[in-house]
């Protein structure tokens, strides 16, 4: 799944640069390590972009080396994006394949569209379930924290003395309520 060859753009002039009027079109590509570099990627990862088809150098300097359009760092991030949504790199591919193979611009916009919905979906059904562990989190370590202000001699009897021996609960404490224990300091002593 290759992608597609992307026509070689002129350089957008800077009128506060005088000199970028001056400038050619392959002097205004970035080199591999200048991509990777803007893009926050190792040269590795763009080689390893460019072999599965994901990128492709807008054209090759005299040396031989890669030259990227500027554009490039945009499509490196958002390939970094949808691998941090949990897309590994062939189902990027996929994406790829399926956007240059849909008939129509707006076919290719509703792929991509329903796939986006559906991480959306994902993402915030993850986001719940870390904001309940957070809440798990801070109810633990408050119930916890009771526990410095307990007399040691009375910690060292509930604490096992040899590690296949468990711990038993501490039912002396009087300074927490005698709420339930949380499932993350329950689960420690049963």
């Amino acid at each position: 799944m290759s992608v597609p060859e992307r026509s070689l753009r002129l350089p957008v002039l800077d009128s506060a640069a005088p000199q970028a009027a001056a400038e050619t079109p392959a002097e205004r590509l970035l080199q591999v390590g200048e991509l990777a570099k803007a893009a926050g990627k190792t040269v590795r990862a763009i080689h390893h972009y460019e072999e599965i088809g994901l990128l492709k150098p807008d054209a090759r300097s005299k040396g031989r080396f890669r030259l990227y359009d500027p554009s490039a760092v945009t499509r490196v991030r958002w390939i970094s994006k949808l691998h941090d949504l949990g897309m590994s790199l062939s189902q990027i591919q996929a994406v790829v394949a399926a956007w240059e193979s849909a008939p129509t611009a707006a076919q290719a916009m509703s792929q991509v569209r329903e796939m986006y919905r559906e991480r959306l979906e994902e993402t915030r059904a993850q986001l719940a379930r870390l904001t309940a562990l957070e809440t798990e989190l801070e109810a633990s370590i408050g119930y916890l924290d009771t526990c410095d202000a307990c007399d040691p001699n009375v910690l060292a009897n509930v604490l096992p003395r040899r590690a296949e021996e468990p711990a038993a609960a501490c039912d002396a404490c009087q300074r927490r309520e005698r709420e339930a224990e949380p499932d993350l300091v329950a689960g420690i002593v049963s």
